[in-house]
């Protein structure tokens, strides 16, 4: 019984770690996309976007 609990709890703990990894990046990524617009607010496009998203992605990063 101690095994089968054992193992329980290290599933739930992995899970909960590869969980969380995923849930921060996704909303940071979506938002950055949604904020990615020129001055004119037309959607931003190549390098423009590329760095925008690198930049505000590690702005997310740093904040949390």
């Amino acid at each position: 019984m101690s095994k089968f609990i054992t193992c329980v709890l290290s599933s739930l703990f992995a899970a909960g770690v590869l969980f969380s990894q995923g849930a921060m990046a996704a909303p940071a990524a979506a938002d950055c996309a949604a904020k990615a617009v020129s001055k004119e607010g037309k959607p931003l496009a190549g390098a423009a976007k590329a760095s925008f998203m690198k930049k505000c992605e590690a702005d997310a990063k740093a904040g949390n």
